[in-house]
C-alpha cells in the first residue's frame, strides 16, 4: 500500500500547477473541495491558515483524521452557500471540484471571496469531444501507461462524477468571462488548469 508522500494519480500529479501560481507571503487559504485533505495538507506547509471544505461528510471525516495537529480548519458545507466574508483569502485553490457544481457560480464566488493581488489556482475536469479530441487523447493514454510503469494508481476515496458537464473549450470560455485575464492551460493527463490574479483596484 502506498504511503501518503508515495501517492499518485492525475490530480496529485499537477498539484505543483497550484503551488507555482502561489505567489508573495499568503497568510489565508482555502481548499475548495477538499477531499480526505492530500491539497490541504500540503497548501499548510506554505500558509499559515489554512480553511478547507467540503460537502461530503465522509470526506471530511477522513480528513480530519489524518491531521497531525496542522490546525487546519476543515467545514462540512455547501461552499456556494457558506457563509465565507468576501475578500478573505489570499490563496484559494480547488482540485477536481469545480465540475461538482454550478460552474460559473463557483467561478464567480471564489473570484469574491479573493482579496485583491490574492491568487485562484483551479485544476479541473472538462469532456472530450471525439474526434477533435482524439489526438491528445491517444496521447494521455500512453503518457499514463509511461508513468504506471514506475508509480501506483491511488484512488481517492471521494465522490466522483463522470462525465463532467463542459468540454474544454466551454471551461475555457466561461473561465474567461467570470475572471478577465486568467490563465487557461490544458494538459496531458486529462486535466485543465485556471490560474488568475485578483486585481488590486
Amino acid at each position: 500500500m502506498a504511503t501518503k508522500s508515495e501517492r499518485w494519480n492525475h490530480n496529485i500529479h499537477y498539484h505543483p500547477v497550484i503551488f507555482d501560481a502561489i505567489h508573495g507571503h499568503p497568510e489565508q487559504a482555502l481548499d475548495v473541495g477538499c477531499g480526505e485533505g492530500a491539497l490541504t495538507r500540503e497548501l499548510r506547509a506554505v500558509v499559515p491558515q489554512v480553511t478547507a471544505i467540503d460537502a461530503d461528510p465522509a470526506s471530511i471525516d477522513l480528513a480530519r483524521q489524518q491531521d497531525r495537529g496542522s490546525r487546519i480548519d476543515y467545514l462540512l458545507g455547501d461552499f456556494l452557500t457558506f457563509p465565507f466574508e468576501p475578500n478573505s483569502f489570499d490563496v484559494i485553490a480547488s482540485v477536481a471540484t469545480l465540475h461538482h457544481m454550478d460552474t460559473t457560480a463557483a467561478l464567480a464566488r471564489m473570484r469574491d471571496l479573493l482579496r485583491p493581488g490574492g491568487t485562484l489556482a483551479v485544476v479541473g475536469l472538462a469532456r472530450t469531444r471525439i474526434p477533435l479530441d482524439l489526438p491528445i487523447e491517444l496521447a494521455a493514454v500512453i503518457a499514463h501507461r509511461f508513468h504506471l510503469l514506475t508509480k501506483s494508481l491511488w484512488q481517492h476515496p471521494s465522490p466522483t462524477l463522470w462525465p463532467p458537464p463542459h468540454t474544454y473549450s466551454e471551461m475555457r470560455r466561461l473561465a474567461a468571462e467570470v475572471l478577465p485575464g486568467v490563465r487557461y492551460q490544458r494538459h496531458l493527463l486529462w486535466r485543465y488548469s485556471l490560474t488568475w490574479t485578483k486585481p488590486r483596484s
